[in-house]
């Protein structure tokens, strides 16, 4: 049973977890971040089920070097005759302990909590990630106490790249200090575990737990074991009500972190300063709509406000060149700030939440580490250094930069920062530029070869690359076309000379777009056109962005036909399939070693971005008539369900299974998929 409701000072989802079974709790999880690109995230059982689970994950160099500090803590009850545990574990035989059995319900608001009944005893566990430090507050809240009790906290430690597991040879160690205890591995060097629980005594008992089983890991094909390691435990005495605070921080080195300061952190300033962040992200959303709610949309305002609330999740402050900027991470748990995720979310994310500041620093982020005429196609996970191996990625810069220059009408800062990069990136795509990056004699855009995976479809694995669409594909020409009309139209009041250039240079776009691309026995689009002029026929979905991107090369008619194509092999409850499902390549289920994964992952698997520009299309063919509103709805409803009630909650998921039951798989939290469905929602609503 699943309760939704906006309470006075957050909003909050509640799950009823009584008498479930276990296996339906670990398909449910949740996420909570803090800005800096570190993270707390699990099961709503509190039970692990990947190696990127835990309650505490640092980033070192925010948003990138992560570090899996605090995997969870064992939780324990001691009375006169008993002792009861309220974690759950898994190991490869059994769940011990299966704590899952005294929890009745699980919330999410600023913070998750974990409501237990035990012999009439009432405790509410709840986990707080604090903003822009690394630090996790769990805040276990004593109800109903009929009789004294020791309670136990025994902290489980990783410390360790949070993409990899430990294993019992980790060199781990710990120092007792007056306020609480220093963690680290036995070299000096690098990151410190500082763990506190005020009023509690800790008893030195250092242990290994020996095979922890993660679940999601194990069908992924990877390595899915765990040893983790604990210095020993605090224990305190619970006689009447009471309030048990637990503090964990990560932190570099010795000498930036103070343990008077944490210690002296009154929670209730923590609340209050979630609480207020909260509320700052729904006021944001509230006031930059781009239409008027009636009173009778108040759904609509709700759904607005918890999908902003689930956006600012993935915006994260970083370092460049000596100053904070924005960015966008791609998803939650393992993916950092990729150039083409971050402008095809900015829309979503940040303009129609109403954060344009942000928006123009995620847009200088990416600009400031351009080379050679593009945007770098990501930031490495370790040390931000940039990487460029996008063809599409430079061209979503430019369509995002202008329509921030739409929501905000900041026409200096554009001409005087962005703009500049633009007539770049234009320059560089029409001369060449790496890659063999080019305008043809036709004015398309042809890039790479048959060993290079440049467009979004870039899954390669062991040298072998799954949808080799090198020479011109159709989703990067479109973008093309869009760019050189967004030139034109810009310049068409300031440079007279520029605008004529860019609309010839669009005229020859959209002549030789229709004559290549068009397959007029199909009735759809070609997919891409190979360095020999050999068509690739095959129905994929990345044509829709010909006809939901603002200027269409394509008659009225075509773009009919192609949403009508989409629309009956392609589209599922959760967006669009990555192939027709008649292709002999076509895989219905992501699943399997990362070889088998990345051979399903554009091969038929659904990306749920893709129902943005589904839905925008098709509202455009239809002249966003209200039939053709109240059909999209149906379309959005799904995925506005699965956002409520499955997989992570308050967020939607990277991809799903191409066939029912449609699975959830990949990142349990994505920054396109919210984005676009934050679109999609505006776009029937507005």
């Amino acid at each position: 049973m699943l309760t939704l409701q906006k309470a006075e000072d957050s909003i909050a989802i509640s799950v009823s977890t009584a008498n479930q079974p276990i296996e339906n709790l670990l398909t449910r999880e949740w996420l909570l971040t803090n800005g800096r690109g570190s993270y707390s995230s699990s099961t709503i059982s509190g039970c692990n089920t990947r190696g990127y689970h835990g309650l505490l994950i640092g980033s070192l160099n925010p948003p990138v070097n992560r570090v899996m500090a605090l995997a969870n803590c064992l939780e324990m009850l001691i009375s006169r005759d008993k002792v009861i545990n309220l974690s759950t574990f898994e190991f490869s035989d059994k769940f011990a302990p299966s704590g899952f059995c005294f929890q009745k319900r699980f919330t999410r608001d600023i913070g998750v909590h974990f409501n237990y009944e035990v012999e009439n005893i009432s405790l509410t566990k709840s986990v707080y990630l604090l903003r822009d430090t690394d630090t996790v507050a769990l805040v276990y809240d004593f109800q109903n106490i009929n009789k004294p009790i020791e309670f136990v906290i025994r902290p489980l430690v990783g410390l360790r790249d949070f993409h990899s597991l430990q294993k019992s040879y980790a060199p781990l160690c710990s120092e007792q200090l007056e306020k609480g205890l220093l963690i680290r591995h036995n070299s000096s060097d690098g990151c410190r575990l500082f763990l506190s629980c005020p009023g509690a005594k800790f008893e030195n008992d250092k242990q290994w737990w020996f095979n922890f089983v993660y679940r999601n890991d194990k069908e992924r094909g990877q390595n899915h074991t765990e040893d983790l390691w604990s210095p020993g435990f605090f224990k305190c005495r619970i006689d009447s009500p009471a309030k048990i605070i637990f503090w964990a921080n990560l932190h570099v080195c010795a000498a930036d972190f103070n343990p008077e300061q944490l210690i002296g952190t009154d929670i209730e300033t923590v609340f209050e300063d979630l609480r207020k962040h909260q509320e700052y992200i729904i006021q944001k959303g509230n006031n930059s709509r781009l239409f008027e709610l009636s009173d009778c949309h108040e759904k609509v305002r709700r759904m607005h406000e918890e999908l902003s609330v689930a956006a600012d999740q993935f915006i994260v402050r970083k370092q460049v060149n000596g100053s904070y900027r924005y960015s966008i991470l791609a998803g939650y748990p393992w993916f950092a700030d990729w150039g083409r995720d971050a402008f095809i979310s900015l829309p979503g994310l940040l303009l129609l939440t109403g954060r344009l500041e942000e928006a123009y620093s995620v847009l200088k982020t990416f600009a400031a580490a351009a080379d050679k005429g593009m945007i770098p196609s990501r930031f490495d996970d370790n040390n931000s250094t940039a990487c460029f191996n996008s063809v599409d990625a430079s061209l979503w810069f430019i369509i995002a930069a202008f329509h921030y220059l739409r929501a905000g009408n900041d026409i200096k800062a554009f001409t005087e920062e962005l703009l500049p990069t633009i007539h770049w990136i234009v320059d560089s795509y029409r001369n060449g530029t790496r890659f063999d990056i080019h305008a043809d004699s036709d004015g398309l855009i042809s890039a790479g070869n048959e060993h290079t995976q440049l467009t979004w479809m870039d899954a390669k694995y062991d040298g072998v690359a799954f949808t080799p669409r090198y020479g011109k594909a159709v989703e990067v020409n479109a973008l093309w076309y869009n760019c050189l009309r967004f030139l034109a139209e810009f310049h068409a009041n300031n440079d007279v000379e520029k605008a004529q250039k860019y609309e010839s240079l669009a005229n020859q776009v959209e002549k030789s777009f229709c004559e290549l691309f068009w397959n007029n026995t199909k009735g759809y689009l070609n997919d891409c056109i190979l360095p020999d002029g050999s068509a690739d026929e095959i129905l994929r979905p990345n044509q829709i962005f010909a006809v939901s991107l603002e200027f269409s090369p394509l008659s009225p008619n075509q773009q009919q036909s192609v949403v009508d194509v989409i629309k009956e092999k392609l589209l599922t409850p959760y967006g669009l399939r990555t192939l027709d499902p008649s292709s002999d390549k076509y895989k219905a289920v992501y699943t399997g070693p990362q070889s088998e994964r990345d051979g399903a992952y554009h091969q038929g698997t659904v990306w749920p971005y893709l129902i943005g520009p589904f839905i925008e299309g098709y509202l455009k063919i239809n002249k966003f008539s209200p039939e053709s509103k109240k059909r999209a709805s149906e379309f959005l409803e799904p995925l506005l369900r699965h956002f409520d009630e499955d997989g992570c909650l308050e967020s939607i998921s990277e991809i799903f299974d191409a066939e029912p039951p449609h699975k959830p798989k990949g990142c349990f939290a994505q920054a396109w998929s919210v984005a676009e469905v934050i679109r999609a929602n505006l776009l029937i609503n507005g």
